[in-house]
Formats: C-alpha cells, structure tokens, sequence
C-alpha cells in the first residue's frame, strides 16, 4: 500500500493502541478542526468526513460486509463493502481504497466518486451517533477476497432482490439504507438497467 503524508502515522487498521483523528467538517464539507473518533461520535455527535464504497462484481451483485462482533460500533450487523473515516489530510478516495484493501485484502479494479450524502443517524443500541458528512464511491472487484477477521465477520454478494430479502430478516447499520439510496444513481450507471438497483 502506498505510504502518503496522511496515512504515514497510521500503520495500524484497527487503531488499537492509538489516537485516531476524525476530520471536522461544516455543512458545505470544508475541514474546520480535527477530533478524537469516539468523541466524534459521542452523543449528540460531531459532524466529520466519512466515505462509503459500494463494490459490485461483474453479474452487477453487491458485496456486503458483515461487521466483525470486536468492532466496538455497530458489531455484528450488515452493511456496505466498506466504511471509514479518512485521517485528517487524507483524500477521501485515498482512504476508501486503503480501507477497502486493509479490510477486505482485496483492491478495487473500479473504483469513482459517486457524490456525497449528509446525514444523522444514532444507534440505539450503542448510544452513539453519526454523524457524517459522507462521501460515495462506487466500483467493482475481481479479484478474490482475504477479509480480516478483526474487521469483517462475513461477506456476501447479493442480487437487489436478494438484498431487499436479507435487509427484511436481518439487522443492518443505521446508515446502510441512506447511503445505498444516496449512490443510487451511480449504482445504476454502474451496473445497468438489468440489475434492478
């Protein structure tokens, strides 16, 4: 994985021992400050850049990720290929590739910017929040996947019909739904009519 000034300080992919900082961002995006993460996400929460990528194989089936159980936000339940925070600095686009491959082992062969969508989300269960200026990337994977146990509890690739299933018989995350909605229109650009996203 390439080293860049943002990513320098942070070897680790599950932050374990070390402070990660969020980026702060305003309404519009801009950076305004930085924060530690578990603060930012700490009742009633601190808005801060996030990214979210959407990976398709090449039947047009999306790859979902199951959080592993240790994760301590949101443990357990289904969500997008990958999500994260990019380090203070760091391209969003950067950090959504570096993710994906230190959660996944896998990297994209596709991956493009599919927008941003702003959100707030709290999760009952936790007690914390997102709260999160977040940006879209849609892509796909061909190549085989090598997840990390300590980030990933599962995978699956679903048809939208298959999704729209396993969505109505299992817990997904807080953002799952307002995420996929938001990318949406590169999803469908992406993988064509024939689909169905």
């Amino acid at each position: 994985m390439p080293i860049t000034p943002a990513t320098a300080a942070h070897s680790s992919s599950n932050g374990a021992g070390e402070t990660i900082l969020l980026e702060l961002v305003d309404e519009d995006g801009r950076t305004i400050g930085t924060a530690e993460k578990l603060a930012a996400h700490q009742a009633p929460g601190q808005l801060h850049r996030a990214f979210s990528v959407f990976l398709f194989d090449e039947q047009g089936r999306l790859l979902l990720q199951q959080r592993a159980l240790g994760k301590y936000h949101s443990p357990g339940v289904w969500s997008n290929t990958c999500c994260g925070h990019p380090y203070p600095g760091e391209a969003p686009f950067a950090a959504a590739a570096r993710r994906t491959f230190e959660e996944l082992g896998v990297s994209p062969s596709l991956l493009a910017a599919a927008g941003t969508v702003r959100y707030n989300h709290p999760d009952p269960d936790s007690g914390l929040v997102e709260q999160e200026y977040n940006h879209l990337f849609v892509g796909m994977v061909q190549a085989a996947l090598r997840p990390d146990p300590e980030e990933v509890g599962g995978t699956a690739f679903v048809t939208a019909e298959e999704l729209a299933e396993r969505h109505a018989r299992e817990p997904f995350s807080a953002w799952f739904m307002t995420v996929l909605d938001a990318a949406r229109p590169a999803i469908k650009e992406l993988t064509g009519a024939a689909a169905g996203w």
